[in-house]
């Protein structure tokens, strides 16, 4: 697994989920496929599915908030009714691999993320994108905000 730090913009339109983390497995994909029956109304976009979540600070942090989305080339683009236009810049730590394993993908970039020094920010989204492969499986691109 490689993992690096980089730099970069995300500007999304997308459609805001809440409830509790212990769902988001099962409610962020919900959300996805109703997303992506309205695909045709976004103009400009990418084709790379991503979602953006909100971090859970502590134990204590049981419900948080969640956004499912296509990235957009532009800024500058007319939102569909009911959807959200969002523009992060930040800096990440990142890693790529299989969609089956992202829950290996998620603690492993944490502890390589702890291991160069890196401090997690917890104010902003961690991020995913989505990317089919040919052979049907797919990958998932991980970036985990820090502070520089």
């Amino acid at each position: 697994m490689e993992c690096y730090k980089v730099n970069t913009i995300f500007r999304v339109v997308c459609l805001k989920g809440v409830g509790a983390y212990a769902d988001f497995g099962t409610d962020v994909p919900k959300l996805a496929q109703q997303f992506l029956t309205r695909v045709d109304e976004i103009e400009n976009h990418s084709g790379t599915e991503i979602a953006l979540f909100e971090p859970k600070r502590d134990t204590n942090h049981l419900e948080g908030h969640y956004y499912v989305g296509l990235i957009v080339n532009e800024t500058s683009i007319n939102v569909p009714v009911g959807m959200e236009f969002i523009e992060t810049a930040q800096v990440y730590v990142t890693t790529r691999g299989n969609i089956l394993h992202i829950e290996n993908l998620h603690k492993d970039l944490l502890k390589w993320s702890d291991d160069q020094g890196y401090k997690r920010d917890l104010e902003s989204h961690i991020v995913e994108t989505y990317h089919p492969l040919e052979n049907g499986e797919e990958e998932v691109e991980i970036y985990l905000p820090i502070h520089i």
